[in-house]
């Protein structure tokens, strides 16, 4: 939610363009063995558990050991990747994994918080190759198809040395101060209200949606905007001063609890491709009170043609 990003390294981009991978905050339930075995007689609560755990395990055999394996039990072989670095197809993603894993066997994915909603598992991750260094802050995005991972987006930014807010990209401050969703039976109300919120504000330029939508106490986690509702207020409108043809096109929104990411393509001027970005928000008592996000350019050519929406 800024006009600023980092330029991202090669070597993390690779590492995101296969996906993530970690430990992850994911509910503590069973992960069947093959995808065949996950019932679609399971609750719609149980479903959405298992596409997180399957997520994490996916991600932790391939990168932390190495373990290809796990794409053929839980990957659809016709994968779809949106990361232009990447082809499309299950291959692909275990070359890059098993490629990755020997050059960086110390290669970590820390990751933060993860959300699932229908189809969707939203993941948002501290990517270091390097032990000791900041690394990147990556938002993926896995759709899943009949159990299996079937498609991918994502969008990388290098963490920077220090932030306008004071506040790291990953960390969560408002209370309760827990990485995990709250509870689901608010998934929709919270993503009607972040959903309208994002339009009024980023889509329609609308600044009054601030005080409308936004609690008093606001966390920002954007390096680049100073903490607080005064500072989102002036970061934005400086924004919307400085490029006032923004188009800022909403591609899809994922809720769960009081988190709600919405995934969109940001263009600051016509003509111009712009950049992909995922906006995090965390809800209390019907007010916006924290945010992260990720941004990255949209380059001029891609390894597939799916473009990153």
């Amino acid at each position: 939610m800024t006009p600023t990003t980092s330029v991202r390294g090669v070597l993390v981009a690779a590492l995101a363009a296969s996906a993530l991978l970690g430990t992850a905050v994911v509910p503590a339930v069973a992960v069947p063995s093959s995808a065949s075995q996950h019932s679609k007689g399971y609750g719609d609560a149980a479903r959405l558990d298992y596409q997180k755990a399957v997520v994490a395990r996916v991600l932790k055999g391939v990168f932390e050991q190495g373990d290809t394996g796990v794409v053929d039990r839980f990957v659809r072989p016709d994968y779809i990747q949106h990361n232009p670095l990447a082809p499309d197809g299950a291959e692909t993603l275990k070359n890059l994994g098993a490629g990755l894993h020997q050059q960086f066997p110390d290669a970590e994915y820390d990751i933060k918080r993860v959300i699932s909603e229908g189809d969707l598992v939203l993941v948002h991750s501290n990517v270091v190759l390097t032990p000791g260094t900041r690394g990147s802050a990556v938002f993926d995005i896995f759709r899943f198809q009949d159990g299996k991972i079937a498609e991918h987006w994502d969008t990388v930014q290098n963490v920077p040395d220090t932030t306008a807010n004071g506040n790291d990209m990953f960390s969560t401050v408002s209370l309760p101060r827990t990485e995990s969703p709250g509870p689901r039976w608010l998934t929709t109300y919270n993503k009607k209200l972040v959903t309208k919120a994002f339009d009024q504000l980023l889509v329609n330029k609308d600044l009054s949606a601030i005080d409308k939508f936004w609690g008093s106490e606001y966390h920002q986690h954007n390096p680049t905007i100073a903490d607080g509702v005064a500072g989102v207020k002036a970061g934005l409108g400086g924004y919307f001063e400085a490029f006032p043809q923004l188009s800022v096109s909403r591609k899809r929104v994922i809720a769960e609890g009081d988190l709600v990411a919405v995934h969109s393509h940001y263009v600051n001027t016509p003509g111009e491709r712009g950049q992909a970005v995922v906006d995090l928000f965390r809800v209390r008592n019907g007010k916006i009170v924290e945010h992260w996000d990720v941004l990255q350019d949209v380059p001029a050519t891609s390894a597939n043609d799916n473009t990153m929406f």
